[in-house]
């Protein structure tokens, strides 16, 4: 689904996932798109007598007990959303099994091109905040098509940069938390690949905001393959390591670190209150999108 983001342009890529990816989530998600973020801006508006297909967490038990019948809260939501992306653009994002074709880069501007755009075909104002060795653009918040594509050709442009000290996402979130004054829907969108000590300023900036984790990942960088011996190098400082990949244990032991990882960065997000959205460079978009909306939807449920 991905194309190179060095052939194309602002257009080309909007008009490519209008038809491959925006018209299939319009299918699935039957235009309900706020189900990816539900938590965001409702306003009391009335009450009124509890029916059988309502939703029992909206009962108002003060009324209740005085009426001596079920009352429920009716709420409206806000006409109009705020949301913003703080994109990670550091030398780690640029990886990929499949190269530009299907790096992390390239599905970070899909999603970001694809979420802009169902935002703001609802009247809603969209911006950016790109990081990569610190601020590099920010895009203030605006509504309309125009400013979609103004996204994606900021994206486009951003460099490349081959060696940077490694991230650290402490900057990104805090810089936001001085920046967005007005309650916002945040896409904070990273591999999350960054020096510790990222997770206070994230349930910060979640405290004050609805947060959503977008994690990039490649398949290739859970498990190595057994092709003898190889060259490992670190994609932000560019250190080299020679490996033997056909040493079983050594395959086993990476494997394991990595699935540490990600139980580390689960129990981040869950300490901070956040839902992570997962993106595989190997995964179809609609589906990660259409999974993680559902997921919300049975965790509001159940909550």
């Amino acid at each position: 689904m991905n194309i190179s983001t060095s052939a194309v342009t602002p257009e080309r890529v909007l008009q490519r996932l209008d038809w491959q990816v925006i018209r299939r989530l319009d299918g699935v998600l039957q235009g309900n798109y706020r189900s990816l973020f539900y938590g965001f801006g409702v306003d009391f508006a009335d009450l009124r007598e509890y029916q059988a297909e309502d939703d029992i967490r909206y009962i108002d038990w003060n009324v209740t007990a005085r009426m001596q019948t079920p009352y429920i809260r009716q709420y409206t939501e806000d006409r109009e959303v705020s949301a913003w992306f703080l994109l990670d653009m550091s030398p780690s994002v640029d990886f990929g099994t499949l190269k530009a074709e299907n790096e992390k880069r390239t599905v970070l501007i899909d999603f970001v091109a694809v979420l802009a755009r169902l935002l703001t075909r609802h009247g809603n104002r969209v911006g950016a905040m790109m990081f990569g060795n610190g601020l590099q653009t920010m895009i203030p918040a605006r509504g309309g098509r125009v400013q979609v594509l103004r996204l994606i050709n900021e994206m486009l442009k951003q460099p490349r940069l081959s060696r940077v000290p490694v991230t650290d996402l402490r900057i990104m979130l805090k810089a936001a938390l001085n920046t967005i004054k007005r309650r916002s829907l945040i896409f904070v969108v990273s591999d999350f690949i960054s020096t510790p000590g990222w997770e206070a300023p994230l349930s910060l900036l979640n405290q004050r905001h609805e947060v959503i984790a977008v994690r990039l990942w490649d398949p290739a960088e859970m498990e190595l393959p057994d092709v003898g011996v190889m060259i490992m190098e670190d994609a932000e400082t560019g250190e080299q390591l020679y490996v033997d990949t056909r040493d079983k244990k050594f395959r086993k032991n990476f494997q394991t670190a990595m699935e540490q990882r990600e139980d580390h960065l689960k129990h981040s997000f869950k300490r901070a209150g956040v839902d992570m959205l997962s993106l595989s460079t190997g995964d179809d978009m609609v589906r990660s999108i259409v999974r993680f909306a559902k997921q919300r939807e049975k965790l509001r449920r159940l909550s």
